[in-house]
């Protein structure tokens, strides 16, 4: 079995299934997740383009959820009962990118081919070109929006798929996660999980500089929304919280997961420098020393 399709409804192996591991433990989506980060530095060392910060501090989340969580098909991007994953911080491709290579949406070496001209891998993912995005993204604070239009078109097709959305912190600042927020409330969707990756930096400093969010899971409730706090590299913690999730009813529901910007790398790490900005040769040959 793929480690996508060993989730899905229709369980067994199929013939065009590329991988053959199955991501019982901890201890094998840990090596995931390391195999996820040298894809993303390396790719954007490539690129001399990029935002490695973000991309990096959302490794575990991505990790749980393709691995463990979903349920999607890599042989069938268009399966109808698929789960799906809405990357509203746009910004961290790269992560999306290698997560969907490794399984097995598209060849792996592709992911050379990042910010090219007639890439499939451009800056910002394009749900036309790429096997396996759900939406196109650009200007932050859509994917929330975008996410319940999807959660409530799986309502009305009486299909039971969910709704996983991927926010970045610094984007809660825009008022339109507020009017999602208040909108998934009203309407009682409960097929969505938002998912906020916290590791308190945004382009061009913290977030409690520029525009503070705390208490920000009081206001998440404050929305109608049932919250859960974990920190974003816990492994045990994100997937206890993801499967809570799922048996929320009545509410949407939001995890807030502390995270590091960088995270692995350790010149990355809390460095608003490398928000969104490549590592030179050097520097790529240290961080992938540390990600050994």
């Amino acid at each position: 079995m793929t480690p996508s399709d060993s989730n899905n409804a229709s369980s067994g192996t199929s013939a065009d299934n590329v991988k053959t591991e199955v991501f019982a433990s901890n201890e094998d989506l840990k090596s995931v997740a390391i195999r996820l980060r040298r894809h993303i530095v390396t790719m954007i060392a490539k690129a001399d383009s990029g935002h490695p910060g973000g991309s990096l501090s959302a490794v575990e989340i991505a990790t749980a959820l393709f691995w463990k969580v979903l349920r999607h098909k890599p042989s069938d991007p268009q399966w109808k009962n698929r789960d799906r994953f809405i990357l509203s911080k746009g910004h961290a491709a790269p992560l999306l990118y290698s997560v969907l290579a490794e399984c097995g949406y598209f060849p792996m070496s592709e992911l050379s081919t990042l910010r090219q001209i007639d890439s499939r891998l451009q800056g910002h993912a394009d749900r036309t070109a790429t096997p396996g995005v759900e939406m196109s993204s650009g200007s932050l604070g859509q994917g929330l929006s975008f996410a319940i239009g999807v959660a409530l078109a799986g309502r009305l097709n009486a299909q039971n798929y969910r709704v996983y959305a991927l926010l970045s912190d610094g984007e809660c600042d825009e008022g339109q996660v507020w009017e999602a927020a208040m909108a998934a409330a009203q309407f009682k969707v409960d097929n969505l999980t938002a998912i906020v990756d916290n590791n308190g930096l945004q382009l061009s400093g913290r977030n409690r500089d520029i525009m503070s969010l705390e208490p920000l899971n009081e206001k998440w409730a404050a929305f109608g929304w049932h919250v859960t706090d974990v920190d974003g590299h816990d492994l045990t913690q994100l997937l206890d919280a993801l499967e809570k999730a799922k048996k929320v009813r009545g509410q949407p529901a939001v995890i807030i997961a502390h995270t590091v910007k960088g995270k692995g790398v350790s010149f990355m790490e809390n460095n608003v420098d490398f928000h969104g900005k490549a590592p030179d040769a050097e520097q790529l040959e240290t961080a992938l020393k540390e990600l050994a």
